[in-house]
């Protein structure tokens, strides 16, 4: 008589983050959802984000208002489209200026080195005493509330960790023989960082500033919760958040749909990054 044993059968489903090309897909996908909503839900919003109401004060959602009203009675999914505007555009402006400040000081230290190097590690030691967000805290507020110096106190610590990351690669890079070969056959002190040493950047600084992006829209968001960054009545997500807070226990959706907003796309962003992370990570493959 045969006896047949069934074996338990794994579950696949932690499987699925560890495929890399899956992760970066529906980062993609995200992402590309969230840029048509961005770029053309503005246009195609059924109210005006700024226009208040009493009259709707609070209302249910209604073929008007697909997401109901605030407490001043604006629309609350016009001000989530619209918002998107605000939160996703300072947050590409924030990654973009850190990066054009931190690629190229990251270069340039790294492959000089010496007393550059020592000035810019204890700097860069000074900066990162403090926590990150704590820092930004305390330069927006000695700043003022507004976007500007909202966008100033992240960019300030922030730039910091592109140029440690450049830092490292070119240090690594420098002493290799390609390197060393160039500098035999005539090549410019210009020619071998543009030609040798930034290649070498482009998919660690990617991977960074993809990871980063879920981390600046948080960082935003809670400035602008903290009454630090976009001021009422600006449709910005953590502005939002801050709106709905006195209203959590009447009316919790005020802060339910911004919240979400902001999960949605911060994983988005997160899937991306640690796809690509995985999959340009030479110690995995």
């Amino acid at each position: 008589m045969k006896i047949s044993v069934q074996m338990p059968r794994r579950n696949q489903f932690p499987l699925y983050f560890k495929n890399q090309n899956l992760m970066i897909q529906c980062g993609v996908i995200f992402f590309i959802i969230i840029t048509l909503v961005t770029l053309i839900g503005p246009f195609i919003v059924p109210n005006d984000p700024l226009t208040a109401n009493m009259a709707v004060r609070l209302a249910p959602p209604s073929s008007a208002y697909p997401l109901g009203t605030d407490h001043m009675g604006r629309c609350i999914f016009s001000r989530l489209i619209v918002g998107a505007q605000s939160t996703l555009g300072i947050t590409a402006l924030v990654v973009a200026t850190v990066a054009l400040i931190g690629i190229p000081l990251g270069l340039v230290i790294g492959y000089i080195g010496g007393r550059l190097d020592t000035v810019f590690m204890r700097v860069a030691d000074g900066i990162l005493a403090l926590p990150e967000f704590i820092l930004a805290i305390a330069i927006a507020g000695f700043l003022g509330p507004s976007l500007t110096n909202l966008m100033i106190s992240i960019v300030f610590v922030k730039w910091i960790a592109y140029t440690r990351v450049v830092r490292s690669i070119v240090i690594t890079e420098r002493n290799k023989d390609y390197v060393q070969a160039a500098k035999v056959g005539g090549s410019s002190n210009w020619k071998i960082i543009r030609r040798h040493m930034f290649p070498q950047i482009v998919s660690p600084v990617l991977v960074l500033a993809t990871l980063d992006i879920g981390k600046v829209i948080l960082t935003i968001s809670s400035l602008s919760y903290l009454g630090l960054g976009a001021q009422p009545p600006a449709p910005e997500w953590g502005a939002m958040l801050n709106d709905g807070r006195p209203y959590f226990q009447s009316a919790p959706e005020l802060m339910i749909y911004p919240g979400l907003a902001i999960f949605f796309v911060v994983l988005a962003f997160n899937l991306m990054g640690e796809g690509l992370r995985d999959k340009w990570d030479v110690k995995s493959r």
